[in-house]
C-alpha cells in the first residue's frame, strides 16, 4: 500500500551498510520517463549507502518481460551481490496488462530463488500514469535499500 508504514531501518543500521556490495540493475525502458526517475532514486540511495559507482552495473532492456532474462544473466555471472528489477507496467484496456505484470513478477521471483541472489523488485505496476509518477522516487529507494539489506542478511546466513 502506498505511504503504508513499511517497518524501515534506520540508515545508520549496519543492515543498509552498502559498503563492498555489487549490485546490478536492470531498467524496462517501457515508460521510460518513469523508470528514468526510478533509477534516478535508486543509484543515488545505492550511492548514499556506500555502494560505489564503479560497484553499480546497470542495463537496460525494451520492456518489463524482458528485465527476467537479463537479470538472469546477471546473476549466471555471480558477481552481483544483489539485482534490481525496474520498471513501469500501467494498465491498459486489455488483457495484455495481467500477462506482463504477472510474468514479470514471476520471472524476477524465480531468478532471486534459482540462483540464490536478492532481487529487489521495483517494476511498478498502476491503474495509470500519475500513480506511477507519485511512486517512481520512493520505489526507487525502496529498491535500493531491499537490495543491500538483503544482500547483507544472505552474506550473515551464509
Amino acid at each position: 500500500m502506498f505511504g503504508a508504514h513499511k517497518g524501515s531501518l534506520a540508515s545508520e543500521d549496519q543492515r543498509l551498510d552498502g559498503h563492498g556490495l555489487s549490485i546490478g540493475i536492470v531498467q524496462a525502458r517501457f515508460n521510460e520517463h518513469v523508470t528514468d526517475a526510478l533509477a534516478q532514486a535508486c543509484r543515488a540511495e545505492l550511492l548514499a549507502l556506500g555502494v560505489q559507482e564503479d560497484d553499480i552495473i546497470q542495463v537496460s532492456v525494451p520492456g518489463a518481460l524482458e528485465v527476467p532474462v537479463a537479470l538472469q544473466a546477471l546473476a549466471e555471472k555471480n558477481s552481483c551481490d544483489a539485482l534490481i528489477a525496474l520498471g513501469c507496467i500501467i494498465r491498459g484496456e486489455t488483457y495484455h496488462f495481467e500477462l506482463v505484470a504477472n510474468e514479470s513478477g514471476a520471472g524476477v521471483s524465480r531468478v532471486a530463488l534459482d540462483y540464490q541472489v536478492p532481487v529487489a523488485n521495483a517494476i511498478l505496476t498502476t491503474e495509470n500514469l500519475a500513480q506511477a509518477e507519485a511512486r517512481q522516487d520512493e520505489k526507487g529507494r525502496d529498491a535500493a535499500r531491499v537490495a543491500v539489506e538483503m544482500a547483507n542478511l544472505l552474506d550473515q546466513l551464509s
